[in-house]
């Protein structure tokens, strides 16, 4: 009530205000000389002064404030006002002088390491990291180097020679890799055919004839038929329906093959954590690809029972 009342006072006599010091002696001035107006009704005489101190200003310094541009000179007068007997005790010996020197600089200085800073091709060449377990041996330019001064150092037919060697090494070491791959071996097995969850939904898969095993075969064929459309429009339309008819069959096998195998694997590896979706989009996706083009290799016959 007390602040509420003062300001009505203020705005009452339109002062132009600059500062609450020139707030305070306005109403002062106006409890002194109007003294009628201000009387015990309105605020008790004891309250006055109260009302006076209330638009004091308050006095503001940044003295007492580290501000970034003197952080050193309030450190060198924080020092000062320590006593004089310990500051003479700790110039007296030369470790106290190193303290204090390395106390006195900034905090953005940074001690040498003792050693220059590796490049980029030694620190990914450093043990433990992924260059130097699956990265080149050596840069193109090193290997092209290399392959030069062999060259240079064989004849003609000995280079071709070389040269047919290490194209058939390479063949049969393909060969090798693609027939474990075909044999499930984890070593060669891209990422989603590893884990024994994926080898159980390929045996899934391979123990049955599904109708998503003719989804190429019918892709084919209706090739062929938009290209005899334009000849035989009928025969088009009739086929388009018979399309259809199996893009549905194909969907609908595919969700109940996808929740089929999914609570099937999840029956025989509790603690899986492989996903429903990525189950059953795995196994439908082994469904569409004939089984001579499947890799891995049906490990299992059609008909023969998976545990």
């Amino acid at each position: 009530m007390l602040y509420s009342q003062a300001l009505n006072l203020i705005k009452s006599r339109s002062l132009r205000i600059r500062s609450l010091g020139n707030a305070r002696t306005a109403i002062a001035t106006d409890i002194t000389t109007k003294p009628g107006v201000f009387n015990s009704s309105w605020m008790p005489y004891t309250q006055w002064p109260l009302l006076c101190s209330t638009f004091m200003a308050i006095p503001c310094s940044l003295v007492t404030v580290k501000l970034p541009w003197n952080k050193d000179s309030s450190q060198d007068s924080a020092s000062t006002d320590t006593s004089a007997p310990a500051a003479t005790a700790a110039s007296s010996t030369s470790h106290n002088s190193d303290l204090s020197s390395t106390a006195n600089r900034s905090k953005a200085y940074t001690p040498k390491k003792g050693h220059a800073t590796p490049s980029r091709k030694q620190a990914q060449s450093h043990p433990g990291t992924f260059e130097a377990r699956f990265g080149a041996r050596e840069s193109y330019g090193e290997s092209r180097k290399k392959r030069k001064e062999l060259k240079a150092s064989m004849s003609k037919e000995e280079w071709k020679a070389y040269k047919r060697e290490r194209a058939e090494e390479g063949k049969q070491r393909r060969r090798e890799a693609q027939a474990a791959m075909d044999r499930g071996d984890e070593r060669y097995l891209l990422q989603r055919d590893r884990g024994e969850e994926r080898r159980y939904v390929r045996d899934l898969v391979d123990s049955k004839r599904y109708i998503g095993n003719f989804v190429m075969p019918l892709a084919l064929i209706l090739l062929v038929i938009l290209f005899i459309g334009r000849w035989v429009p009928e025969f088009a339309s009739a086929m388009s329906f018979v399309a259809l008819i199996f893009i549905a069959a194909f969907a609908i096998e595919a969700i109940v093959l996808g929740r089929k195998t999914a609570r099937a694997v999840r029956e025989r590896f509790p603690d899986t954590s492989e996903s429903g979706f990525a189950i059953g989009a795995y196994a439908y996706g082994r469904v569409t690809q004939p089984r001579r083009w499947r890799t891995p290799k049906p490990q299992v016959n059609i008909g023969d029972t998976v545990a």
